[in-house]
C-alpha cells in the first residue's frame, strides 16, 4: 500500500478509536495500530464489515495483544497492550522486514472470526460436515470441554487461513516466510489437538497457490473445508 494511503488509513483508524484518544496511545499501541490499519480500512471500505477498534485503557496482563469481540452485531478489534509484555514480545520476535505484514496477518485472522460471527456460523460445522462426538469415556463436564476445544480449534484454523489468504493477496513475496513464522508460532508449546493446534490446516496452505483466484473469505473456506474433510 502506498505510504500516503497507509497514513490516511492510520488517521482514519485513530479518528474512530474507542476507549482512547490518539494522543493517549503508547508507542507500542501506535505501532500495532499502524500495522493493522490496512486490514481495518479494507474491512470497512471494501468488505463493508461493521468493525470497531478498541484500545483497552487498563492493564491486561496475560491477555492476547489483539483479539476479537462481538457486541450488538458489531465486531470489535481489541488491543490489550498495557501491563502486557506479550505485545512487545510478539513485535520483537519478528524480523523487521516481516513486522508490518505479520501484524496485518494477525488482524486478518480476527476478520475471519468477525465474518463467522456475522454469518451466525460461529463454532458451527459447514453444511455436509458432522462434528465428532466426545469420547464416552470422559465424564460429562470434560465431554463439554472437549467439544468446546474442538470447535475453537476449527475457528482458529479458519482464522489462520484468512490471515494467510490476505498475505497471499497483499504480500505474495513474503508468503513463504510468514507461513513459516505462523507454523513456528503454532508449534511452540503445542498440545496436539488443543485450541490453537492449527497445523493440519497450515500444512494444506503451504503453497500460496492454495488461495489463488478467490475472494478473501472464499479462499480460506475452501482450504478450511479440505482440512475438515481430512
Amino acid at each position: 500500500m502506498p505510504r500516503f494511503l497507509l497514513s490516511a488509513a492510520f488517521a482514519l483508524l485513530c479518528a474512530t478509536l474507542q476507549a482512547a484518544r490518539a494522543a493517549d496511545l503508547s508507542p507500542l499501541e501506535t505501532r500495532w495500530l499502524q500495522g493493522i490499519s490496512p486490514v481495518v480500512l479494507h474491512a470497512r471500505q471494501a468488505l463493508a464489515l461493521p468493525l470497531d477498534v478498541v484500545v483497552q485503557p487498563q492493564d491486561a496482563p496475560g491477555a492476547a495483544p489483539l483479539a476479537l469481540a462481538f457486541v450488538d452485531g458489531r465486531c470489535k478489534l481489541v488491543l490489550s497492550m498495557r501491563g502486557n509484555p506479550e505485545g512487545e514480545r510478539q513485535i520483537d520476535a519478528l524480523e523487521p522486514a516481516l513486522r508490518s505484514a505479520a501484524l496485518e496477518l494477525m488482524a486478518a485472522h480476527e476478520l475471519g472470526h468477525c465474518r463467522r460471527y456475522l454469518d451466525g456460523a460461529w463454532t458451527r460445522m459447514p453444511a455436509g460436515f458432522v462434528a465428532a462426538r466426545a469420547p464416552e469415556t470422559l465424564p460429562p463436564d470434560l465431554q463439554r470441554a472437549w467439544l468446546d476445544m474442538r470447535s475453537t480449534r476449527r475457528e482458529e484454523g479458519y482464522g489462520d487461513l484468512v490471515g494467510l489468504a490476505w498475505t497471499r493477496q497483499q504480500h505474495p513475496e513474503l508468503y513463504a516466510r510468514l507461513h513459516g513464522w505462523l507454523v513456528r508460532e503454532r508449534s511452540t508449546d503445542l498440545l496436539p489437538g488443543s485450541h490453537h493446534d492449527t497445523l493440519a490446516w497450515l500444512a494444506l496452505a503451504r503453497e500460496p497457490e492454495s488461495f489463488d483466484g478467490q475472494p478473501l473469505f472464499d479462499a480460506a473456506e475452501g482450504v478450511w473445508q479440505r482440512g475438515l474433510a481430512d
